[in-house]
């Protein structure tokens, strides 16, 4: 296998695995509209984050060190705490994170803003948008408000995981973050919703379990490791397969029906994450 071969299979590779981790939270919204209790939304957002977390540190028996104290605090923030809160109340604004995510790079870690990026962005927001929106659905300014917000808190999370790369073990530093952020959420969910229930169904442990082990200490190991291997702004289009899975899976499992409108949204959106990830050609050396 020649050189440049070896190279496209190893980032092809990166990138199936990576993609990996948002078509695995595209399937966050059935898991908790079927299995979780009703309006516990922050609940299902602590026992993500913080047992996974715990877990992932126990395993790796590794503590932040310095300044990865205070690092592990922010990007747990960002990338779990701020996130997850604002991702129960987002709509289709979040689409605009790649977008974010490649203006970031191109401030923060001096990564050419090219056109296709920013072309594959708008393209990726419309198709979103046409995948989600149903007929005479309306904006809040609640929900405008909360999209920006995730959006921004991700891609910010995103570009300064690439930044502040960790010495730490990938699983160590996924778990730093996944108890920053299960830390900072569980009195936000306790003033908003009060104690979690006193008893739970077999279904809603199952649940539970499945989006704390598979959707997020697991999905996020993945989400980590293309950060550390991808540019961010190509990891940060990744995002956009979550919510055509999530479109998927209510097809599928739940009977919805899907307009024409939604499945040229998905074909968009699909139209979108090829055009990121395409490389332009550079010219070839000329042989004297």
């Amino acid at each position: 296998m020649s050189y440049i071969a070896l190279v496209l299979s190893k980032r092809l590779t990166t990138l199936l695995i990576t993609a990996l981790a948002p078509a695995l939270w595209g399937t966050t919204y059935f898991v908790t509209t079927q299995w979780l209790p009703p309006g516990r939304p922050l609940l299902a957002a602590v026992v993500r984050a913080l047992p996974a977390g715990l877990v992932l540190v126990a395993v790796t028996r590794r503590l932040p060190s310095g300044s990865w104290w205070w690092r592990a605090a922010v990007l747990g923030t960002l990338n779990i705490g701020a996130f997850f809160a604002l991702l129960f109340i987002a709509a289709t604004i979040g689409a605009v994170q790649p977008l974010l995510a490649a203006l970031l790079s191109s401030g923060l870690l001096g990564q050419r803003l090219s056109a296709r990026a920013v072309a594959a962005g708008v393209v990726g927001v419309a198709g979103v948008s046409l995948l989600v929106l149903r007929s005479g659905a309306r904006l809040d300014g609640l929900g405008v408000a909360a999209a920006l917000g995730s959006a921004v808190v991700m891609a910010t999370g995103v570009v300064l995981s690439k930044r502040w790369a960790s010495p730490a073990p990938l699983l160590a530093t996924t778990g730093w973050q996944l108890v920053a952020g299960g830390v900072l959420l569980v009195p936000v969910a306790l003033w908003v919703e009060g104690p979690p229930p006193a008893v739970l169904t077999g279904a809603q442990l199952a649940g539970f379990g499945y989006l704390a082990a598979v959707g997020t200490a697991f999905a996020y190991a993945l989400w980590f490791r293309g950060i550390r291997e991808m540019p961010p702004t190509d990891v940060a289009f990744l995002g956009l397969l979550s919510p055509l899975v999530a479109t998927a899976l209510g097809w599928l499992a739940l009977g919805q029906t899907l307009t024409g409108l939604q499945l040229l949204g998905g074909l968009v959106v699909l139209g979108a994450l090829a055009g990121a990830q395409i490389r332009p050609r550079r010219a070839l050396p000329a042989h004297t």
